[in-house]
């Protein structure tokens, strides 16, 4: 039988500045939106023209505050409401962990449905260019779950070259689901997303690259589930599905059809006009 791994005690803090301290689950948010928001730039500025690099900027502040807020509070609503409704101060305590990936989801979504219509944008064309940097965000965001050992997977066979003890998760050896996530949600996702992004002719279609991201999310979450244990203060649901497996569910549904509508409506060789505001000011250039 093959000796089984256990989990090296990273430190939670990747840097310390006295009593204080850059946690790597900050960092892995930071980096994300930083390189995201370099990437985005580029893609925006892709035939039909979404936007200017320009508003991409000014939104990175919005997606900031739909991810931040609405992870939270996705959290609290769909994971563990009544606590915090007896414990309402318990709210403003980030630094003990709790985001809903489906909560900052749909803050992102609020977040691109305003911005575009103040700024006069095509919402599903920006939503495609920004989607297709998500899995970005996810990837390290796994990553980080696994440095702080949490949220860890299933009890494996000892046999599984890569079965791990978790400090917190008693003796049994488990998958570093975590692992998984990370590369599935990750780097297959961003991958596929970047892969199809290349395509002027699917980006002629608005919303078929935020439909696939939709799609692909839920597909890879759903699949990763099997080997995640399930958060200990809710369990397994009825037949056996999880609480991530079931908020996967509208967005398999949401994904298809944005998806199919994409398809079926004509192609749009135009998004902006050229002549709109922040273009004539915009350094970035597609290539």
């Amino acid at each position: 039988m093959l000796p089984v791994l256990i989990f090296p005690q990273f430190d939670p803090v990747m840097v310390h500045f006295g009593p204080f301290g850059l946690r790597w689950y900050a960092m892995a948010y930071i980096v994300a939106l930083v390189v995201g928001w370099r990437v985005a730039r580029r893609l925006v500025a892709l035939a039909p023209r979404a936007a200017s690099a320009l508003q991409v900027d000014d939104f990175l502040t919005w997606a900031t505050l739909g991810v931040v807020l609405g992870g939270r509070l996705g959290y609290i609503l769909f994971y563990q409401p009544g606590y915090y409704l007896s414990h309402p101060l318990a709210i403003l305590e980030v630094w003990h962990g709790g985001m809903s990936f489906h909560g900052g989801a749909a803050g992102v979504i609020i977040a691109l449905i305003i911005f575009t219509w103040r700024n006069q944008l095509s919402f599903l064309g920006f939503s495609d260019r920004i989607t297709t940097v998500v899995p970005i965000g996810l990837g390290l965001g796994r990553v980080a779950n696994f440095i702080n050992g949490e949220l860890w997977g299933r009890e494996a066979p000892a046999t599984l070259p890569w079965a791990m003890i978790f400090p917190d998760a008693g003796p049994v050896p488990r998958h570093p689901s975590e692992l998984y996530e990370a590369v599935a949600e990750g780097l297959v996702l961003f991958t596929v997303m970047w892969l199809v992004s290349r395509s002027q002719k699917v980006r002629e279609h608005p919303g078929f690259l935020a439909g696939l991201f939709l799609f692909g999310y839920a597909i890879a979450r759903t699949v990763c589930e099997l080997f995640r244990e399930p958060d200990s203060f809710i369990g397994f649901l009825p037949f056996g599905v999880t609480m991530g497996q079931v908020l996967c569910v509208p967005m398999v549904i949401g994904g298809l059809g944005l998806m199919l509508n994409a398809c079926l409506r004509p192609a749009r060789t135009e998004l902006m006009p050229p002549d709109a505001p922040g273009l004539e000011e915009d350094g970035d250039t597609a290539r």
